[in-house]
């Protein structure tokens, strides 16, 4: 065992599987373990370097081995896709992960803490509430369709909805019941979003980094929390560039030849993250459209590209100013955004 140096492990709820090299980089290890099995090796083996595919359990089985006495890498699981030969497989994907950590040029995920996947999962509580929410509001106004009984757009209506509902009398018996048990779940659906808002906002009023951020125009609270929860190591980024690249908001690159060729944005990153600065770039624009104060590079965007490319064009700007304040701890001036922007580029 004191001739691994290198050990790739494919994880999965019991099995693991573990590919290890020596110096002369020849497979030395090739075992399938279970759970327990696995924490007793690696008790007793030597410090080593261990490779994992980066997801949500990759974290706890890195704290873990850590405290082990190794060092874990965390591989984004599209980078160690080229490395897998030929059928994919357990042990396939393990011998991957051992050889793409071994390359000078791999980039690897920082490893969360324990306050740190708690706090994200705060913020995955909500939007699965959100989403429940949204499902639930679109069966009550369809139900409620069938019965010729319509209101306006937005979820603010559908309290006004339900009640007039249950005052016509024209709607049968049943339908009214099932009504007011759609009624009584929305509530309790809405209090309870009620209350995760309330602690998300509590957990971003009390990280300074958070508060930062959230002076930006367009990144708000939840932004500045998710933008500090996905991004523990803003640091191992070379500049903000690299940052929106890392979010998706950069485009596709398809040049050869020497033409250029670019399309739509990569969508890489995390999908939540990204949502929420577009959607926060696009209440900027539509309230400076609303009142004629957009900046000059917003105004003379607006000219050039539709609304939705200018969002996403905004949107990777902000997060290369978010990135410049999370790596130099300044604080935002609207004076200074264009000098910040330079830096960040």
């Amino acid at each position: 065992m004191d001739k691994i140096i290198r050990i790739g492990m494919d994880t999965s709820k019991h099995v693991f599987q573990l590919h290890g090299v020596d110096v002369a980089e020849k497979p030395v290890l090739r075992k399938k373990m279970r759970r327990q099995e696995m924490i007793d090796f690696f008790t007793t083996c030597p410090p080593t370097v261990i490779a994992i595919e980066a997801c949500g359990g990759s974290h706890h089985w890195a704290r873990l081995l850590t405290s082990l006495g190794h060092e874990v890498k965390l591989i984004a699981p599209q980078l160690v896709k080229p490395y897998v030969k030929r059928s994919k497989n357990d042990a396939a994907d393990a011998e991957a992960l051992c050889e793409a950590m071994s390359r000078p040029t791999m980039r690897f995920v920082p490893v969360k803490a324990v306050d740190e996947q708690a706090a994200a999962m705060l913020v995955g509580v909500r939007d699965r509430l959100i989403r429940n929410r949204t499902q639930l509001a679109n069966a009550i106004r369809g139900y409620a369709a069938e019965f010729g009984i319509s209101v306006a757009k937005g979820l603010a209506h559908i309290p006004l909805l339900l009640e007039r509902i249950q005052s016509d009398e024209t709607v049968p018996e049943l339908a009214r019941e099932l009504f007011a048990s759609q009624a009584e779940e929305y509530a309790q659906m809405e209090e309870k979003l009620a209350d995760v808002d309330a602690r998300l906002m509590a957990w971003q009023r009390a990280d300074e980094r958070s508060k930062r951020l959230n002076a930006i125009p367009g990144i708000g609270p939840i932004g500045a929390a998710l933008l500090i929860m996905k991004t523990p190591a803003p640091e191992i980024f070379r500049s903000g560039r690299q940052f929106a690249a890392w979010i998706g908001l950069t485009p596709k690159d398809h040049s050869t030849g020497g033409k250029l060729r670019l399309g739509c944005i990569t969508r890489a990153g995390d999908e939540a993250l990204r949502a929420v600065l577009v959607a926060g770039a696009t209440a900027v624009i539509q309230h400076a459209r609303r009142h004629g104060k957009a900046s000059p590079w917003l105004a003379e965007m607006l000219k050039r590209k539709p609304p939705k490319l200018a969002a996403v064009a905004l949107a990777n700007k902000m997060a290369r100013i978010a990135w410049k304040i999370m790596v130099s701890g300044e604080r935002y001036n609207a004076k200074y955004a264009s000098a910040l922007m330079v830096d960040a580029a």
